[in-house]
């Protein structure tokens, strides 16, 4: 039996999810049951990460294989959200999965909409991107796509960065990330 974690946001930046614990490395997948939005957490977090609950959606990411003992350092990190066991049936990767794997994925129930008090930062949303960008400029893109919530307020802190798990991210990451952004309007 493996345990996975099936990052969506800033797990699938190597850098950033080191700066919590040792993985494996990341396995694009795809979630079918789950949406991801720009929400609040509670009122301990100074930005609007990203979030996903079950519904109609899909949501790309990646597994990442971990030891059983470092969950707990996983759910510090993720403080706010909780745990949710996810089946191998609703994952689709290039992967064989075993029904006895132990996958997990960090949800929050109900989004609340990022405001100007507690705006999505745009070091998060580098970070998350320069992520999808080590798998491909499709899986970056089709996250984008598969991400609800872009238009909420956003903060452009990249001279003072605001986000505690900033890393991976580098001039041309930023320029990248900024072509994306510019597909939304």
């Amino acid at each position: 039996m493996t345990t996975y974690i099936f990052g969506y946001g800033s797990l699938m930046n190597s850098a950033s999810r080191q700066l919590t614990g040792q993985t494996s490395p990341a396995i694009p997948a795809n979630v079918k049951g789950l949406v991801r939005y720009w929400s609040k957490i509670d009122d301990s977090y100074v930005l609007s990460p990203l979030i996903v609950n079950q519904g109609d959606g899909q949501v790309n990411g990646v597994l990442l294989a971990i030891e059983q003992a470092a969950l707990s350092d996983f759910d510090t990190r993720e403080r706010g959200y909780h745990r949710l066991r996810v089946s191998p049936n609703d994952i689709e990767c290039e992967f064989a999965l075993n029904e006895s794997d132990d996958i997990w994925v960090y949800v929050k129930e109900t989004p609340e909409p990022p405001c100007n008090l507690v705006p999505i930062m745009q070091t998060y949303v580098d970070t998350v991107l320069a992520g999808c960008l080590e798998i491909s400029d499709a899986f970056a893109k089709q996250f984008v796509e598969q991400t609800i919530g872009w238009h909420f307020p956003r903060e452009n802190d990249r001279h003072s960065p605001k986000y505690g798990n900033f890393a991976g991210v580098n001039e041309i990451h930023q320029s990248q990330v900024d072509a994306l952004l510019q597909q939304l309007k």
